[in-house]
C-alpha cells in the first residue's frame, strides 16, 4: 500500500502502473507501455470471482450441486451484468460497489462472530463425543503437520494471500476521477488494508475453530458455507451463501472497474490495436469498451478454461505478471530516492528523495517478496503440491512471459502504424470528478 501510496500521490492519474512505469522508462517509446498492455489487458482479472460468485449464488438457490454448465453460465451473468453497470452508468455503478462492499465487510464481520462462538461453545453435533464437538481446536494443535514445505507452495499460497488483498491498489487505477486523490489515498488506503486485515485474520480463525482440517480440504472454496453449516445449520447457510455472492460480485464490480479505465488509457496511448474504439467513452460516457475486452477474456476463460483448474489459473496467471510490475516499480522508487536526477527541477516537485526511511524499508521487502514470486513458479514442485490438476504447474508463468512477448512483438511491428495516428484517431476524455 505504501509503494501505491507514493506512486499515487506524486503521479495522480487514471492507469496506475502503466504511468509508473513509463515514467521509469521513457526511453524506447512506449515499450514499456506495450509491455504493460500484453500483460494486463489480456488476463481476465475478474473471472476467478465471477465463477465464485456463481458457486455461492447456485449454492443458495439449489439444493443439488449444479452441473458445471450451469455454474459457467452464471458465472457468465454475473460478468456481463457487472460490465454493463459500469459501461452504461457510471455514478450508479460506484453505489451499486460501494453498498455491496460494506455488506462484504458485514459478511466477514458475521464469519468472524462465528468462529469466537465456534471457540466458545464447540461445534453442534449429533455425536455424543466430546472430541467430535470440539473438533475444530484440534487446528491449533500441530498447525503445521502435514504440510508441503517448498518454494512454490509458499508461493502458490502467497498468490493466494495477496489475491484477497488485490483491491488494494483500485484506487490507482481511477485517480483522475477523485476528489483530491492525494489525500484520499494517503488516508483511505491504510484504513481500508488494515480493517480488511484484521477482518481477514478473525475469518481464518473462524475456519480452524468451525471445521476439522479434513472438512476444509474438502470444503474447497465453499469453506464459509462449511462453516456457517456446522454453527448455525442449512437455513442460515443459505442466507450466508447469497451473502458472499453478493460479497463476490462487488469484487468482480471492483475489477471490471479497475480493468476498464487500464484499457481505456492503453487505448488514449495508441498501443492497442483499435485504440480509437477501447479509449472511446461513447455511448454512455463511460468506459464500456475498455470493459468489453475485459468481459471478452473474462468470458474465454469461464467456458474455456479446465473447470477445476479455472479459479486456480486466473489467480495465478492475473498474480504473476502484476508480481514483475510490482518488482520493477519497487526498486524504481529506490532508484528515484538515490538518483541524483530526481533533484533536478525538471523533476523535484515528485519529492522522490523525501520518502522516509520507513518507506524505503517497505519498498525494498515489497520488492524482494515480488522477485521471489515471479522466479519460484519455476521451480518443480514437490509431489502433492502440483497447483493444477490437469495443467503443467509452469502454466501461469509461461502464459505470462508470452503476454510480456507479444506486448514487444506488437511494439516491434503493429504500435508504429498505431501511433502514427493516435492523435487523430483517438477520442480524448475529460474525466468527471466523483
Amino acid at each position: 500500500m505504501q509503494v501505491y501510496i507514493v506512486w499515487g500521490t506524486a503521479i495522480p492519474k487514471n492507469g496506475a502502473e502503466k504511468n509508473y512505469l513509463e515514467y521509469l522508462f521513457p526511453r524506447p517509446a512506449l515499450l514499456v507501455t506495450c509491455l504493460y498492455a500484453g500483460s494486463m489487458s489480456l488476463i481476465g482479472w475478474a473471472a476467478g470471482n465471477s465463477l465464485v460468485f456463481g458457486e455461492y449464488i447456485l449454492k443458495a438457490f439449489l439444493s443439488e450441486e449444479p452441473s458445471p454448465l450451469v455454474l459457467k453460465f452464471t458465472a457468465f451473468l454475473g460478468i456481463t451484468l457487472s460490465v454493463l453497470i459500469h459501461g452504461s452508468a457510471v455514478e450508479f455503478g460506484l453505489r451499486v460497489q460501494n453498498v455491496l462492499g460494506v455488506f462484504k465487510l458485514i459478511v466477514l464481520a458475521i464469519v468472524a462472530a462465528t468462529g469466537f462462538v465456534a471457540l466458545q461453545y464447540g461445534i453442534p453435533s449429533s455425536s455424543d463425543l466430546v472430541e467430535d464437538r470440539w473438533r475444530g481446536h484440534e487446528n491449533f494443535r500441530d498447525v503445521w503437520q502435514g504440510s508441503i514445505f517448498s518454494a512454490s507452495s509458499m508461493c502458490l499460497a502467497l498468490y493466494s494471500v495477496l489475491w484477497s488483498f488485490v483491491g488494494f491498489s483500485n484506487a490507482n487505477y481511477a485517480l483522475s476521477e477523485v476528489r483530491d486523490p492525494a489525500r484520499t489515498i494517503r488516508l483511505a488506503g491504510p484504513l481500508a488494508v488494515a480493517v480488511v486485515a484484521a477482518l481477514y485474520l478473525f475469518t481464518n480463525i473462524a475456519y480452524f475453530a468451525s471445521a476439522s482440517k479434513q472438512e476444509i480440504m474438502d470444503s474447497g472454496r465453499l469453506v464459509v458455507a462449511l462453516l456457517m453449516k456446522n454453527i448455525w445449520g442449512e437455513k442460515v447457510e443459505r442466507w450466508v451463501d447469497f451473502g458472499v455472492a453478493c460479497s463476490s460480485l462487488g469484487s468482480v464490480l471492483a475489477m471490471v472497474f479497475a480493468q476498464g479505465r487500464i484499457n481505456q488509457e492503453l487505448g488514449k496511448e495508441g498501443v492497442l490495436p483499435w485504440s480509437k474504439f477501447w479509449a472511446s467513452n461513447r455511448p454512455f460516457d463511460a468506459p464500456l469498451a475498455g470493459h468489453s475486452l475485459h468481459w471478452f477474456i473474462c468470458v474465454l476463460i469461464i467456458f474455456f478454461a479446465p473447470a477445476g483448474d479455472a479459479y486456480n489459473l486466473v489467480i495465478n496467471l492475473a498474480s504473476w505478471p502484476l508480481t514483475v510490475v510490482n518488482a520493477v516499480i519497487s526498486f524504481g522508487l529506490i532508484y528515484l530516492y538515490f538518483a541524483p536526477s530526481s533533484r533536478s527541477s525538471e523533476h523535484q516537485h515528485y519529492r522522490w528523495h523525501h520518502q522516509s526511511t520507513t518507506t524505503l524499508i517497505c519498498t525494498l521487502f515489497f520488492g524482494i517478496a515480488n522477485v521471489f514470486l515471479f522466479i519460484a513458479p519455476l521451480v518443480k514442485p514437490p509431489p502433492g503440491a502440483e497447483p493444477y490438476e490437469r495443467l503443467p504447474y509452469w502454466t501461469h508463468a509461461a502464459v505470462g512471459w508470452a503476454l510480456f512477448g507479444l506486448g514487444g512483438i506488437w511494439w516491434v511491428f503493429g504500435r508504429r502504424r498505431n501511433v502514427d495516428r493516435n492523435e487523430e484517431s483517438v477520442v480524448m476524455i475529460t474525466p468527471s470528478k466523483l
